[in-house]
């Protein structure tokens, strides 16, 4: 069985089979730090699962909106044109919390907050908070993220190491 770990102290992301651990990569969580409620811009804590896998095959930096691909591969000359855009590149792991008024449910809903795990440019920094709310992992490392697991995997989001 299958397993996601992200920790919030060490901007990590760890993926494990029967507690044995497959995978290790760098992350970058909420700027805002940890939080479940709605607009917070913070990265819900708690279990939650894999609800949707979005982006199978499509090209490295793909641009997605609104879960959708735009038609846009990610450039630098995109950032410059729209500097403060939030990038949601490559592939989406859509994430649901899974303990009711936590992070399920009413106004800390992670579903409904559309907290994702998802690629980002390469010139962003990894391993420091600076996200949105969602957990953003190097465009390689999603797509190999993304082709080992399935939809319902659990992902643990915890503080501390």
């Amino acid at each position: 069985m299958k397993e996601i770990v992200i920790n919030l102290a060490a901007q990590s992301l760890q993926l494990f089979e029967n507690n044995d651990l497959l995978r290790h990569y760098s992350v970058s969580t909420a700027a805002n730090g940890a939080g479940e409620r709605v607009n917070s811009f913070q990265t819900p804590r708690g279990r939650h699962t894999i609800h949707t896998k979005i982006g199978a095959n499509m090209p490295i930096n793909t641009v997605f909106r609104g879960r959708q691909p735009t038609g846009e591969i990610y450039s630098p000359q995109l950032t410059n044109q729209q500097p403060d855009r939030d990038w949601i590149l490559t592939r989406i792991l859509w994430l649901a919390g899974c303990e009711p008024n936590k992070n399920q449910g009413g106004d800390v809903d992670t579903l409904s907050r559309h907290i994702y795990i998802h690629g980002t440019p390469d010139s962003t920094t990894l391993g420091i908070p600076s996200s949105h709310g969602c957990v953003r992992m190097a465009n390689l490392e999603i797509v190999e993220l993304f082709d080992l697991v399935e939809t319902s995997v659990s992902v643990n989001i915890v503080e501390a190491e």
